[in-house]
Order: C-alpha cells, then sequence, then structure tokens
C-alpha cells in the first residue's frame, strides 16, 4: 500500500494518478470530505478527468444524508483492499485526513456509540456560547484529553465530550490501543512544500474554486448547514453571506484563513509520524524496495 499524504493543497491528487498509472492499480480516498456527493468544488473532489485516468474509491460514495463513522470506512476500506490486492500487487491510498489515513494502516480506537441526542446538544451549546464552556466540560471529566487536544479545533472537542458523557468515562481511556496488524506493507509518501508557497497555492485555489461554481454548490446545501459534513471549511463560511450578514469579498478571506489553519493542523498530526518518507526520498525508498521503518534517513520538513 502505497500512502500519498499531505496537507491540503499540495498536489496528492495528482501524485497519486500519477502512481496508479505507473503500477497500473486503483486509488482509494481518505479524505473525509469528498466521500459525499454533494459535495464536490469545495472539497478539491478529482475532476471527471481525474477520475477518469485511473479507477477511484470512496468519491461521492455516499450522501449528507447518510450518517458515515470512521469505524464504517475502516471496515469497508480494508474489505475493498483485500479484494483489490487479489488483482493488484501495489495500491494507492491518498488523503489529508490524518485519522482515516491511520483506520487503514493501523486501525482506530474502538470508541462506543453515542446517542444523536448528545452531538446535537453540544453543537447548539457551541452555536451559542463557542468553545469556552466545551472546554471547561473537558477539563473537568477529562484533564488528560484537554492538555493535548488542539483546542481551537471544535469538532474533536465536542466528539470527545460525546463518549465522556454516553459512558461516563473519560474519552482519554479508550486511546491508544495497541495497533491493528495488517498483512500487506505500507510506504507512506508525504508532500510537503514552504508555508508561504502552499498558502499561496490554497488562495489561488480558493479564488478558482468561487470561478467553479462553489457559491451556487454551497447556496444548494445551505438549507443543510446544520449536517455534521457541512461543518466543513469553504462551506460554513459561506452561509453568514447567504444570511446577508457578510460580503463575499469577507467570506472569501475568511476560507482561505481558516484553510490555512487546516492546513497547520495537518502538519501537526503528519509530524508525529516518523514513518512518512517526504517527497525527494520516497521515489529512492521505492526504486529498492524499501520500507519506512527499514531506514532512519526519514526527512522531516519544518512546514515552516
Amino acid at each position: 500500500m502505497i500512502v500519498v499524504l499531505g496537507q491540503t493543497a499540495t498536489g496528492k491528487t495528482a501524485k497519486a494518478i500519477e502512481l496508479a498509472k505507473e503500477y497500473n492499480t486503483e486509488i482509494i480516498s481518505a479524505d473525509s470530505r469528498q466521500f459525499y456527493k454533494e459535495m464536490k468544488i469545495g472539497v478539491a473532489s478529482p475532476t471527471e478527468q481525474e477520475l477518469a485516468q485511473a479507477p477511484h474509491h470512496f468519491i461521492g460514495n455516499i450522501s449528507i444524508h447518510t450518517p458515515y463513522s470512521i469505524g464504517q470506512y475502516e471496515k469497508e476500506a480494508l474489505q475493498l483492499i483485500e479484494l483489490l490486492f487479489q488483482k493488484h500487487d501495489k495500491l494507492i491510498l491518498v488523503g489529508g485526513s490524518g485519522m482515516y489515513i491511520q483506520a487503514v494502516c493501523q486501525g482506530i480506537d474502538d470508541l462506543p456509540q453515542t446517542d444523536t441526542k448528545i452531538r446535537e446538544e453540544l453543537n447548539s451549546l457551541f452555536e451559542t456560547k463557542g468553545l469556552e464552556p466545551l472546554l471547561s466540560e473537558l477539563k473537568d471529566k477529562d484533564l488528560s484529553y484537554y492538555e493535548t487536544v488542539d483546542k481551537k479545533n471544535p469538532r474533536r472537542i465536542i466528539r470527545a465530550l460525546e463518549v465522556c458523557r454516553q459512558s461516563g468515562r473519560a474519552y482519554s481511556s479508550f486511546l491508544n490501543k495497541e495497533k491493528a496488524q495488517r498483512n500487506f506493507k505500507i510506504t507512506k509518501i508525504g508532500i510537503a512544500m514552504p508555508q508561504s508557497q502552499l498558502y499561496e497555492r490554497i488562495d489561488k485555489r480558493v479564488d478558482a474554486m468561487i470561478e467553479q461554481g462553489l457559491l451556487q454548490e454551497a447556496q444548494e446545501l445551505y438549507p443543510y448547514r446544520d449536517l455534521q459534513a457541512l461543518h466543513t471549511v469553504g462551506y460554513q463560511e459561506l452561509f453568514p453571506y447567504f444570511e446577508g450578514k457578510s460580503s463575499l469579498e469577507q467570506v472569501t478571506y475568511n476560507i482561505k484563513n481558516n484553510t490555512h489553519h487546516y492546513a497547520k493542523r495537518q502538519a501537526t498530526w503528519f509530524k508525529k509520524d516518523k514513518s512518512i518518507i517526504w517527497a525527494f526520498l520516497a521515489c529512492l525508498f521505492m526504486s529498492f524496495g524499501l520500507q519506512a521503518q527499514d531506514s532512519n534517513l526519514v526527512f522531516n520538513p519544518s512546514f515552516e
């Protein structure tokens, strides 16, 4: 399994297609927002031309109205991978959603199912009073996780509180279990670039999305803005514009700025994974049939 990963707008789709064509194989997406068929422009889904160049899986395969968990993704992805390895020696996994890549490569922690009413209550609290009361509750119920969580990421904070409220236990007590063993080898290729260059690419891509029809796509999704899938950079910033609360110039700036912050969070996640081979070393390793664990020569970019 060749995993192509990196921050948003680094060119992962093009690299994955290049590798898939070279090895005559198929691509599995690990992008948690490209799953949704109603969301295309705002999540930079592969175009029809790109999809035609290599078989893709988990692109536009479910609706925003369908509840879908990372656990479901792990199960379905592994079933598909088993079938595809009967036809191919190599497969390509591509995405920037760290937890979804982790689900395929080493499994995820076995978290309890939670009542949707709990999530609705927490989302309502966040919308009316912001993050502070949520952070205060998390600090009280799980100090260990509170000290490590990204305190600007409401989705992770709400998810942790869902589990705390449902189980009566600390969220952290369910984490860091033994890694699952996979019956295939994994090579992770990371694509990175200087921060200034990345931000320029992000800004240009946002402008291109606006030109391609992002406003119309988001307008059609506006009635469903409370769905979890729509709590996504590139859509949530536009909703105030449709309500007459903000200018197009301001919401465009907000999309760019929030995407910069998202890229920083991605960098923080990937920095923790020492098995990633970054860009220029990847081809050298693969040419000798090596895995990341076969060498200490792993380059970790600064993302600065």
